[in-house]
């Protein structure tokens, strides 16, 4: 899918920028029959950052990204990996 790159470049930029460590930010995109998953891995230290009080920076990141993969017609789902 042509946009799906763009998708994880988008995550890997957001995450890079609320991280501690961006060089340990790591997207991999998962190719599942009802959707596309991105699963997002970063320092240990910085799993906070990531999801915030409350899992309020892992919403906006998953709102950001239900916005931008609207045109695709596909579900795409981020996992934060501990």
């Amino acid at each position: 899918m042509g946009s799906s790159p763009s998708l994880r470049e988008l995550i890997e930029y957001l995450a890079r920028g609320l991280v501690d460590h961006p060089e340990e930010v790591v997207v991999e995109e998962v190719d599942e029959p009802d959707a596309l998953v991105l699963e997002l891995k970063v320092a240990e230290q910085d799993l906070g950052k990531v999801i915030g009080k409350q899992g309020r920076t892992a919403k906006a990141l998953r709102t950001v990204l239900s916005a931008a993969s609207s045109k695709t017609r596909r579900r795409v789902l981020l996992e934060i990996l501990e």
